[in-house]
Order: structure tokens, then sequence, then C-alpha cells
């Protein structure tokens, strides 16, 4: 274990601290491949869409719900999903370089959701891959 005495500063310790932090609570990673597949075989899971209402009705995955990404987003899902601490949740936005996404299923691991995977190429992957969209 590096101790604050280890590293140059104090700064350097937060910034280490902070890189560890991240590590511990990074969700783990879907593809696109693994997604269609669970999607395809019905998989008892939970899609949410982390974007904005007005682009979950223009296009979104296939069986996904829409919790918007906010500071509100953990109470929100609570709220409006209602899953177990245990239960297989999957998160997605736009794109790789999308942060919404990363954020809602880091929040919901902090939350104690155990089972927390971030799909992160999103909407452009799913095009990409040439997969149907939802839209209402």
């Amino acid at each position: 274990m590096v101790t604050e005495d280890d590293l140059a500063d104090k700064t350097q310790y937060n910034e280490y601290t902070l890189i560890i932090n991240l590590f511990k609570t990074m969700a783990k990673v879907i593809t696109t491949e693994d997604l269609k597949k669970k999607i395809d075989a019905g998989d008892n899971f939970y899609l949410i869409d982390s974007l904005s209402p007005n682009s979950f009705e223009a296009r979104h995955l296939p069986g996904a719900k829409n919790v918007p990404n906010s500071p509100e987003f953990v109470s929100q899902f609570e709220k409006e999903i209602g899953a177990a601490k245990d239960a297989e949740i999957i998160v997605y936005c736009s794109s790789a370089t999308c942060q919404a996404s990363v954020q809602a299923s880091n929040a919901l691991e902090e939350a104690g959701y155990t089972n927390v995977a971030h799909y992160k190429d999103g909407l452009a992957g799913w095009q990409e891959a040439g997969y149907e969209f939802e839209s209402q």
C-alpha cells in the first residue's frame, strides 16, 4: 500500500488516491456483440439509456429504459426502475466519447449496485454494427 510519505507531496498522493478510487468503481465494459446476444436471447437485465428524454424518444436500443444522467441519477433510477442491488444493469449513452454512461454506471456502483456494466460504444456503436433501434 502506498502511503502519503511514499510520494513526493500531498498533491501527488491525492492524484494517486483518485486514480485508485476510479479503478475501484469502474464498471465492467460490454461489447456491442455481447449486448446484442443478450438482447436476442431475452436475458434478464436492465438496459439503461442515460441520455436526454428527447434523445431517447428519437431512438434507443431495444428494451432500454430512459434514466437521464444527472446529479439525481441514482434516486431517479431507484424510483423508476426499482432494480435489486445485485441485478444485472447495463448503461449506455451516445458513443465511446460520451461520459454520461460512465458517470451513471459509477454512481450505481457507488450506491451499492454490484452487477453494473457499461456499454461504451453506445448508440454510435449500435448503428455502426447495423442493428435496429426503437423509437417512441
